[in-house]
C-alpha cells in the first residue's frame, strides 16, 4: 500500500491553519497517573500514550514519540504498537520519530531503516554535524520527512550552533541553508528550531522559506508562542510550523482526569494560535 508523503499529511491537517500542534510522547513512569502506574509497566505506558493520542488527535498535526523514553525502559515494542495505532486509527496524522540520529555509512543506513521500516515513522529527527553524506540514507526514503537539528532550544546550544563562520554566517544559518537546498534531495526536509530563540526562528525562516520548522520549547520550556508564530509563519495554505509541546500536554493533570486535561491543554493551545492568526490578518 502506498503511504502518503509526509508533507502531504501536514498539508491535510493544515487545512485548519491553526492546527500547528505536535504532541511529544515522552512517557516518564513516575509521572503517570496512579491508576496507570498500577498496571505492568509496558501496559501502563501503552494505555497512557494511547489515551493521550485519542484525547489530542482532533487538535494536532503530528505526534512525536521520543525514542529514548521508550528504549531506556526496554519498551521499543510499545513504541511500535503506538505508531501502528496512529496509522490505523488516525492515518491523516504524521508521526515524527524524535531520534536525533547521526552517523556515517552503513550505520546511518541502519538508523534510517530503524526509523522508517521498523517503526514506520513518517519523519525522523537527525543530527547534521557529520555532514551531508551522513543524512543521505534518510533522504533516500521517498516521501519521508527528515528534520535536521538547526538551532535547538537548550541553553548550551549557542556554544556550537551560534559560532560565526567566515563571511559572518553563523553555523545554524549554514545548516538551514544546506538543509533547505542541496541536502534536500527528496523534497521532504525540515528544520528543528527552538521556540526559546524566536529571533533566530525568523532568521532560519529567511534562509529556508517554505520548509517546515519543528519548534520544541512551547509549554514547559517557556518558549514564546506569539513571537514564534510571527517569526516562523509562512502562508495560510502552508503555515510551515509544527509547534511541539510534550510535558505541558502529557502531564496537564496529576489526577484521574488526565485524558480530559490533556485534551483541554491541546485545545487551549490551538485556540491561542487561532487568536494570534486573527491578529496577523
Amino acid at each position: 500500500m502506498t503511504q502518503t508523503a509526509f508533507l502531504e499529511l501536514l498539508r491535510g491537517r493544515w487545512r485548519d491553519p491553526a492546527r500547528l500542534l505536535c504532541v511529544g510522547l515522552d512517557p516518564e513512569p513516575e509521572r503517570l497517573p496512579r491508576s496507570v502506574r498500577a498496571l505492568p509497566l509496558a501496559e501502563g505506558v501503552w494505555v497512557f500514550c494511547r489515551e493521550v493520542i485519542e484525547a489530542c488527535a482532533p487538535y494536532v498535526c503530528a505526534f512525536k514519540p521520543q525514542i529514548a523514553h521508550f528504549a531506556a525502559l526496554g519498551l521499543e515494542s510499545v513504541l511500535e504498537r503506538l505508531v501502528a495505532h496512529v496509522k490505523l486509527h488516525h492515518p491523516d496524522i504524521a508521526v515524527i520519530l524524535d531520534a536525533k540520529r547521526g552517523d556515517i555509512g552503513s550505520t546511518a543506513r541502519h538508523y534510517a531503516r530503524e526509523a522508517f521500516e521498523r517503526y514506520g515513522a513518517d519523519a525522523v529527527t537527525v543530527n547534521p554535524y557529520l555532514g551531508g553524506d551522513s543524512l543521505e540514507p534518510f533522504f533516500a526514503y521517498p516521501g519521508k520527512g527528515v528534520f535536521v537539528l538547526c538551532r535547538t532550544s537548550n541553553p548550551g546550544s549557542a556554544e556550537l550552533q551560534a559560532l560565526e563562520l567566515a563571511g559572518g554566517e553563523r553555523l545554524f544559518e549554514r545548516v538551514a541553508r544546506l538543509a533547505a537546498g542541496p541536502w534536500n534531495t527528496n523534497g521532504q526536509a525540515g528544520l528543528v528550531v527552538g521556540a526559546t530563540w524566536p529571533q533566530e526562528v525568523a532568521r532560519v525562516r529567511s534562509f529556508a522559506p517554505g520548509v517546515p520548522l519543528l519548534v520544541p520549547g512551547i509549554g514547559a520550556q517557556g518558549g514564546d508562542l506569539a513571537a514564534t508564530v510571527r517569526a516562523g509563519w509562512w502562508r495560510p495554505e502552508f503555515p510551515g510550523l509544527i509547534l511541539n509541546s510534550s510535558r505541558a500536554i502529557l502531564y496537564a493533570s496529576e489526577g484521574e482526569d488526565w485524558q480530559q486535561a490533556s485534551a483541554a491543554a491541546a485545545q487551549s493551545l490551538v485556540a491561542e494560535v487561532r487568536a494570534l492568526l486573527a491578529d496577523l490578518g
